[in-house]
C-alpha cells in the first residue's frame, strides 16, 4: 500500500528550513539547494512544492503570518471582555514586536520578505492587503480624529521598533517603553 503524504507538511517543513536559512544566513543565501539541505529533503522535493524562489518565500512568509496571528489572537483573549482601546493596541503590537528569541526569527523572515519585495513588487500584493486591514483596524480603535494617518504613524512606530529589536539596537524593555509612550500621546 503506497505511503500517505501529507503535503501541508511537507511544504510547512520546507517553509520553516527556508525561515532557518533566511533567519541565519540572510535572504541571499535562500535557495532551492540551501533550502533543501536545511530540510533534510532532495532539492528535487523542494521543487515539487515550490517552482521558484518566489513561491517559497510567499509560502514562508504566509506562515509568519499565520504565527503572528495565533500570538495577537492569544494576546488579545488574555485581555478578558472589552479591553481598552489602547490596551488592545498595545498588546497587539507587542505581540508583533520580535521581543524574544523565537518572535526574532520571524521577524528576520518578514523584513527579509519586505526588503525582497522592495526589488520585485509583484510579490508584495498580500503584504499590501494586509497593511491596508491592520491600518483601518487600527483607525477604527484609535480616539476620535485620529484616523488613518495615526493608524499609519503607529504602524511604521512598530516596523521601525521592530527593525531596531532585530539589530540590537533596542532591548525590548526599551521598545515597550517607546510604544507606551507614542500610545499616551495618541490617547492622552
Amino acid at each position: 500500500m503506497p505511503k500517505k503524504v501529507d503535503h501541508q507538511q511537507r511544504r510547512t517543513l520546507i517553509a520553516d528550513a527556508l525561515m532557518r536559512v533566511a533567519a541565519d544566513q540572510g535572504l541571499e543565501a535562500v535557495s532551492l539547494r540551501h533550502v533543501a539541505t536545511a530540510a533534510g529533503v532532495s532539492a528535487g522535493m523542494v521543487q515539487h512544492y515550490f517552482r521558484t524562489k518566489d513561491e517559497m518565500m510567499a509560502f514562508a512568509l504566509s506562515v509568519v503570518r499565520e504565527r503572528s496571528q495565533i500570538r495577537v489572537t492569544e494576546a488579545v483573549a488574555g485581555l478578558g471582555e472589552n479591553p481598552s482601546p489602547r490596551l488592545l493596541l498595545r498588546t497587539m503590537i507587542a505581540a508583533l514586536l520580535p521581543l524574544d528569541e523565537h518572535t526574532r526569527d520571524d521577524g528576520r523572515v518578514a523584513l527579509a520578505f519586505l526588503a525582497y519585495t522592495a526589488v520585485r513588487p509583484s510579490a508584495a500584493s498580500r503584504l499590501r492587503e494586509d497593511t491596508a486591514q491592520l491600518t483601518a483596524f487600527i483607525a477604527g480603535v484609535l480616539p476620535d480624529g485620529r484616523g488613518d494617518a495615526a493608524a499609519t504613524g503607529l504602524l511604521a512606530l512598530m516596523e521601525g521598533l521592530g527593525v531596531h529589536l532585530l539589530g540590537g539596537q533596542y532591548t525590548a524593555e526599551q521598545a515597550l517603553t517607546a510604544l507606551d509612550a507614542h500610545l499616551d500621546l495618541l490617547f492622552g
